[in-house]
């Protein structure tokens, strides 16, 4: 029994070793065997066999020996990671637009691609237009994982939408199930919002705060939340849906659009309603050139929106607040206006930052999610290698593989 925990613990190490050597290949364009093993933390002779298994699965590359008269020994061989090994497709559809963006496996952005959707489009059509989109930006690619957020509650196990109120027409299977008989590589649906808080993290201005709440404001109204580093879901994967808040005891009321009580109270529509204005772009501009009636109707929403803040923060007490969502378009202002309702609030606030993707968090969030299950799943076949290889014993102090040179000189 002792020895199956101690090889059980073995593997897993040799499973963790291949992690480390991947991530720092990654952020690296290239290094020496030597320098990544003193950069891992790991010996020369584990970093080997995890480069061996990397190196099967298409992941890793070792360059030519660079010759250098000046010093002894035999030359120094590099490792790289082979980015454009394969692609990864993120992707996001809402009742404005569908979003397509193509990157290599380290995450530089090779193609992107938008296309705005008339009002009214159905859920159905604006599938269409999401798969018709995709398959012009991956003609040529190698797609590896595609990850596609969407508005509205969503089953991850099933891979289903179970409510959608702003495009009923995308409940169910319908874009998994689309996007999957065009593409030959996993697809994977999540919502909209806990993808944007992570690519804001991932992509963003940098935010690291270990408590985050980024929440996106337009016609609906919703939050992705991360607690101690980690996104936090719920029991339904539906936490942060704070367009359901109902902050006015004895008034609230239902909506035939599905919205919720705060999302009535400050809401798109609302906002058009109070500025007495045709279309929300409409306020939005009007706003961002300083009118009057768009000015006043976003500074009472402000107030109203003030106290969900107040009300997430009695909760959470999050590190930092982000907004993103239309709404994010009024920038400062807009979070200055925010701020003035708050100063009165017993507690301290968060401080309050705009998105600095825009409506690009989605897609960044989706290319996140996306690297990591490669990572994932990938390294499954990796660690196997890597047990294979420990199977047959030991490498041989002067025997190594062939394509990395023991006894590196320098480097």
């Amino acid at each position: 029994m002792m020895d199956e925990l101690v090889a059980v613990g073995t593997e897993l190490m040799r499973g963790i070793n291949a992690d480390a050597v991947l991530r720092q290949l990654r952020a690296e364009s290239s290094m020496t065997v030597s320098a990544l093993a003193k950069k891992v933390g790991l010996s020369r002779q584990a970093v080997t066999r995890s480069l061996v298994a990397l190196e099967a699965e298409g992941l890793v590359e070792f360059s030519a020996p660079e010759r250098d008269t000046t010093k002894v020994g035999r030359p120094a061989q590099r490792v790289r990671f082979r980015a454009e090994a394969g692609c990864v497709l993120g992707l996001s559809i809402s009742p404005q637009d569908v979003r397509v963006a193509v990157s290599d496996l380290a995450g530089a952005i090779l193609t992107t691609e938008t296309v705005q959707l008339d009002p009214g489009t159905s859920g159905a059509e604006g599938v269409e237009t999401l798969v018709t989109t995709v398959q012009r930006a991956t003609a040529n690619a190698d797609i590896w994982f595609a990850t596609v957020g969407a508005p509205g509650i969503v089953d991850l196990d099933a891979q289903v939408i179970k409510l959608i109120p702003s495009m009923p027409g995308l409940a169910g299977d319908i874009v998994v199930r689309r996007l999957s008989e065009v593409l030959t590589c996993p697809v994977y649906l999540d919502n909209d919002v806990k993808l944007a808080t992570q690519g804001e993290r991932w992509r963003g201005a940098q935010r690291r705060e270990d408590s985050v709440v980024m929440i996106h404001w337009g016609e609906r109204v919703g939050a992705g939340i991360v607690l101690q580093g980690d996104l936090y879901r719920g029991a339904s994967n539906d936490s942060g849906d704070i367009g359901f808040l109902d902050l006015l005891a004895g008034e609230t009321s239902t909506n035939p659009d599905g919205l919720g009580p705060f999302e009535n109270w400050v809401g798109a529509d609302e906002i058009v309603r109070l500025a007495k204005l045709t279309t929300f772009e409409e306020v939005l501009d009007a706003y961002a050139d300083g009118h009057p009636v768009a000015v006043s109707a976003i500074e009472t929403v402000a107030g109203r929106f003030a106290k969900g803040v107040a009300a997430i923060r009695s909760i959470l007490d999050p590190q930092l607040v982000v907004i993103g969502g239309p709404m994010a378009r009024c920038g400062e202002p807009l979070l200055e206006a925010i701020r003035g309702h708050l100063e009165h609030q017993a507690l301290n606030q968060p401080p309050l930052a705009v998105s600095a993707l825009g409506d690009d968090a989605v897609v960044y969030g989706a290319l996140h999610h996306c690297l990591a299950e490669i990572e994932r799943t990938r390294f499954e076949r990796v660690r196997s290698s890597i047990r294979r290889a420990a199977a047959r014993g030991p490498l041989p102090a002067e025997a190594p593989p062939a394509a990395i040179p023991e006894g590196e000189a320098h480097g």
